[in-house]
């Protein structure tokens, strides 16, 4: 299974939209769309888990699609970085 990382979407954009825009290139296990944590408003960017075949014809057919005037970044998803630890409040 492969993470793809889908940036620049449309606030707009709901998982079922994303969903069905890669579909069209492989099966889909799951799509997860980030909201802020505080407004709870979409912050323009989400994750979706394909089979690793399907993820790459995904990744070379979605990365600058035009969804809502807005191309999309597609690539493979990577690990978080680690961020250092907070001293006195401040990064």
């Amino acid at each position: 299974m492969t993470t793809i990382y889908v940036g620049n979407l449309p606030f707009s954009a709901t998982e079922t939209d994303v969903r069905t825009l890669f579909e069209k290139h492989g099966t889909v296990q799951s799509v997860k769309l980030v909201n802020d944590r505080e407004t709870g408003r979409p912050r323009g960017f989400g994750f979706v888990e394909m089979p690793s075949g399907d993820a790459q014809t995904a990744i070379q057919h979605m990365n600058g699609f035009d969804m809502g005037g807005r191309p999309l970044r597609v690539n493979e998803a990577r690990e978080r970085e680690a961020r250092p630890p907070r001293q006195n409040g401040r990064w």
